[in-house]
């Protein structure tokens, strides 16, 4: 009996190897070779900019240009616009403009990784030397809300990471952030020229800029985040959802390219020619030895303190770069806390659609890296444990201070 022409032609085609299409093979080149990657003056942009510097991105098919973006506003314009294709953000905006929050457009973005964790911090005004904690800050606060002229402290971005750090902080000393002091926006580089002028009694902000304003005699760090929140997570890479849809090989071949460089980053040995590339104009503009103390771990507090910091900024180490799904859970339960999102949310339907762990693990898996990254796992916070497998709508209202309507 004869066998069916197209029998045989399936049975032959089953023994080729994966990628096989008539003569040739189907390409793993980026559909989208020139891609434009926004970021901002601060060091968690590392990543990036060495991923460039060091030619990775060209190594897997990527033509790379670096624009630096005034402020966290003009990231997410340009992003949202098609101006830049992939961006150095803070972890809450793809959230916001995925859900149309603080005055965000509504256009869908995803997160399939994290850059950096820890190594933001909170920098007081000099004249208060002597607050350790928010609780020591708070006659302070109470003294200066009396008299009509409440205190005024400075965030990057409102529904930031720096924004949460500084709301977390404040409300853990009893005082709250939206009717006991004076929030406002401004772009990290600015900071210490504003605090230098008398604009604001306190801020948070990513590196360099707390380490700027002790070496300038405006300001000293009166905690870092990783005090908060030891290995939390800080800065992403971020796609719109349509550019992901559309080109998941240029997705892929960004991350590849960043974990090379995140890997890089993190031998301490190569951290003083990595602060010496991002301190460049193009990049940071800041000189190479503010940026290396803290990216070494080297941690000198303005007012006498002083440590080496095991918990300093890592870029790799310890599953950095694995979009978990805890951290998105976490982020919408403080938008709810701050009476940013007004309602019902729905937590699975939000969080499953801006992290995208498995574009993450699919780049990984081509590069033969394996990931022990747990994608719900419990965090540990100063105040206490976060559970993404409980209620992030109780622990919202759980707080003694909070917005929630």
């Amino acid at each position: 009996m004869s066998i069916p022409r197209r029998t045989v032609l399936s049975r032959l085609l089953a023994g080729l190897p994966a990628g096989y299409i008539g003569n040739v093979y189907a390409s793993d080149a980026p559909e989208s070779p020139n891609v434009k990657f926004g970021i901002i003056a601060l060091t968690d942009c590392a990543s990036i900019v060495m991923a460039h510097e060091l030619g990775l991105f060209k190594k897997f098919g990527v033509n790379s240009v670096i624009s630096k973006e005034a402020s966290w506003a003009v990231i997410r314009d340009k992003l949202t616009l098609g101006e830049n294709h992939a961006t150095h953000m803070l972890l809450g905006m793809p959230f916001a403009s995925t859900l149309g929050l603080l005055g965000s457009p509504k256009r869908p973005m995803v997160i399939p990784w994290l850059i950096n964790r820890n190594g933001q911090a909170i920098t007081l005004a000099s004249k208060y030397k002597g607050v350790k904690t928010a609780r020591d800050l708070k006659p302070h606060v109470d003294k200066a809300k009396a008299a009509g002229a409440p205190l005024t402290f400075a965030m990057t971005f409102p529904p930031g990471t720096h924004a949460m750090w500084l709301r977390y902080w404040l409300a853990s000393g009893g005082i709250h952030p939206d009717k006991d002091v004076t929030l406002i926006t401004i772009p990290p580089p600015q900071m210490v020229a504003n605090m230098k002028i008398g604009k604001m009694d306190g801020f948070c902000v990513g590196e360099p800029w707390n380490g700027r304003a002790i070496a300038d005699g405006t300001g000293f760090t009166v905690t870092t985040t990783q005090k908060m929140w030891a290995d939390h997570p800080e800065k992403v890479c971020a796609f719109t959802e349509e550019f992901a849809r559309k080109n998941p090989k240029t997705v892929k071949a960004v991350l590849k390219a960043l974990h090379l460089a995140s890997v890089h980053i993190d031998n301490m040995a190569n951290r003083p020619g990595v602060a010496a590339a991002i301190s460049q104009a193009s990049y940071i503009n800041c000189p190479k030895e503010i940026i290396a103390d803290r990216l070494m771990g080297k941690y000198i507090y303005g007012d006498g303190r002083q440590e080496q910091d095991p918990n300093y900024m890592i870029f790799s180490n310890r599953n950095t770069n694995f979009p978990a799904k805890t951290y998105g859970y976490w982020w919408l339960s403080q938008f709810r806390r701050w009476g940013m999102v007004k309602g019902d949310i729905n937590y699975k339907q939000t969080v499953d659609q801006v992290m995208q762990p498995s574009l993450y693990l699919e780049a990984m898996k081509e590069l033969g890296v394996k990931s022990a990254a747990v994608d719900m796992q419990a965090a540990k916070l100063a105040d206490g444990v976060f559970d993404p497998n409980k209620s992030p709508e109780l622990y919202a209202r759980s707080f003694p201070i909070h917005s929630v309507a």
